[in-house]
């Protein structure tokens, strides 16, 4: 159990500074106002994910422990975007298109709808 919760942790710790660097774009670069350092986080961190996932099916290469290292941990820190969009492939690969268009738009409507009702309640205190 030590064992996985170092190799999550410490890609985990990787990812998330990654995540900063990366996203400090934001500040330097201005697309019509689009925060282009979060764009490129979840672009990259999806390409990656896709990328391992598809090598780990593929070979033996990438063990369970490199898996939880890159994918739950460095991928998971940089951006849970990536977790999203690689759960939207598999139910793709599953055939369900229904599943995969009630969690995307469920995902998208809820996570606005929570992000603006934690905004909303800050204005209590």
């Amino acid at each position: 159990m030590f064992r996985t919760v170092f190799l999550i942790g410490s890609g985990g710790f990787i990812g998330s500074v990654a995540r900063y660097y990366v996203s400090r774009l934001n500040l330097t670069l201005s697309f019509h106002s689009i925060p282009v350092g979060t764009l490129l986080v979840n672009v990259l961190g999806s390409l990656i994910i896709g990328l391992l996932m598809g090598l780990s099916e593929r070979s033996a290469v990438i063990t369970s422990d490199a898996r939880l290292f890159l994918m739950v941990g460095i991928c998971g820190g940089f951006t849970t975007f990536s977790s999203f969009t690689l759960e939207n492939l598999t139910l793709l690969h599953n055939g369900q298109i229904i599943q995969l268009l009630i969690y995307t738009a469920s995902s998208l409507l809820f996570g606005f709808g929570a992000v603006f009702a934690g905004y909303s309640l800050s204005n209590l205190f």
